[in-house]
């Protein structure tokens, strides 16, 4: 058990500021619990999401035990931090769903076993049964409006006349304060991590905390100053270089539940990433030693076109978080993508593989079949006219669904050489790929 947690997480780049790196240092190596919130806006986290996972799961490997925080509670409030505008609150049985996926995802990626086993813990177990007075009594006095306006995202949201922000949300400072000295008190939790727009946040807690010591020291009980100051640790928020938002494509949120992002397009998450970003990404989400990303740079710098270190992360990443099996799916795809065996994958499977190429639709089959032509000529489909398609068929030069089309214009394609006897892929050459469905 030793502090460097620290030490590993700052050659990563993964730490944007420490409150207290001797309080942080002594806490660490002492075995302190560490914990970071989770708030169950949605029943998945997603890659955003993943850093903050990938954080508890370093300080769990360097002996010190993490704790998962659901905000069963905060997450009716919603946290204004890098918002523009106020969320849409949700109701309980909302929260109680997302706080079951959640649950479940955690349990992927940090150990529940053994003397670092990890916990979560929901703060409406707390917060739920707090009576107001004596919670702005005894939590509400200790912080100055003043000081509370000056906070980033409060600020930025004062200054925004069109959204402003609500009481609802103001008070969400207090809360995770609260959060953050009932951790402390009663789980034996020294320590913060997340993201640097929690920063504020973060010391708010340490400031209730450092008060609670200083008051029960001043009453004669030296117990609350026995348990050890707090500290936080921060890590960068995640841009993409281009400075668009980390995680985001046009399709939305990079979701860690198979069901809303499928091993194949998490694993084409990765593999796009720019050259600029991987070298970046590979310390942030892999566990890969500082040697081996070096070699890893170092092999990708002489073959860049070879993407070796894009390969490499989204084969540790991906495998992280959807297993070996997940893995090998993804590996799979991305073969078929590029001209790969069909074999044993539905339609369902290829459409999503190929949803970006050109696509078409065949009339309703007539005969038995469709003549070649209906597969090649037209609006979506590799030829313009009937001379082209007729010169790539003589050259073998066209497949459907990965077996040469011989070259005779007149005959059929029958449903059983489609996929599910509903999906062609059509391919001319080597980079020309098509989709053709066959209308039922």
């Amino acid at each position: 058990m030793t502090a460097a947690l620290i030490d590993e997480l700052r050659w990563r780049g993964l730490v944007h500021q420490i409150t207290d790196e001797a309080i942080a240092r002594s806490a660490l190596d002492d075995g302190a619990a560490v914990y970071i919130g989770f708030d169950p806006t949605a029943d998945s986290l997603h890659v955003g999401s993943l850093l903050q996972l990938v954080l508890l799961m370093h300080a769990q490997r360097h002996g010190n035990l993490p704790i998962a925080v659901l905000g069963g509670g905060t997450g009716m409030i919603g946290d204004p931090s890098g918002k523009s505008k106020e969320r849409n609150l949700l109701g309980e049985a909302d929260l109680q769903r997302n706080s079951d996926g959640l649950r479940r995802q955690f349990e992927r990626f940090l150990n529940f076993e053994g003397e670092t086993a990890a916990r979560m813990i929901n703060n409406l177990d707390w917060l739920g049964p707090q009576p107001l007075i004596t919670f702005l009594r005894d939590v509400g006095k200790h912080f100055s409006v003043n000081a509370m306006v000056q906070r980033d995202s409060v600020r930025t949201r004062i200054e925004g006349r069109e959204a402003g922000i609500s009481f609802t949300e103001f008070s969400y400072m207090l809360l995770q304060a609260f959060d953050f000295l009932v951790l402390w008190r009663d789980h034996g939790c020294r320590g913060q991590m997340g993201g640097s727009d929690q920063w504020g946040n973060i010391v708010s807690g340490i400031d209730l905390i450092r008060r609670e010591i200083s008051r029960s020291t001043e009453a004669g009980d030296d117990s609350a100053a026995a348990k050890g100051g707090a500290f936080g640790i921060t890590s960068p928020l995640i841009t993409k270089r281009d400075g668009s938002k980390f995680g985001k494509t046009e399709e939305g949120n990079v979701w860690l539940d198979a069901e809303k992002t499928s091993p194949f397009r998490f694993y084409q998450f990765w593999i796009n990433a720019d050259d600029a970003d991987v070298g970046d990404y590979l310390r942030y989400f892999t566990f890969l030693s500082r040697t081996a990303i070096d070699g890893i740079l170092g092999e990708h710098a002489q073959s860049p076109h070879r993407r070796v270190a894009q390969r490499r992360l989204a084969n540790e990443v991906t495998a992280m978080v959807h297993g070996d099996d997940g893995l090998a799916l993804a590996q799979r795809a991305t073969e078929v993508l590029f001209g790969g065996d069909l074999e044993g994958l539905s339609a369902a499977m290829l459409e999503e593989i190929f949803d970006s190429v050109p696509s078409s639709v065949l009339p309703a089959m007539d005969d038995g079949g469709w003549p070649v032509r209906s597969f090649l000529v037209g609006d979506g489909r590799p030829f313009a006219s009937n001379g082209e398609a007729k010169k790539a068929l003589r050259a073998g030069a066209v497949r459907v669904n990965n077996k040469r089309l011989a070259p005779d214009f007149g005959a059929l394609v029958t449903p059983d050489s489609l996929i599910d006897g509903r999906l062609a892929v059509v391919r001319h050459g080597r980079k020309r790929t098509f989709l053709v469905r066959a209308d039922k």
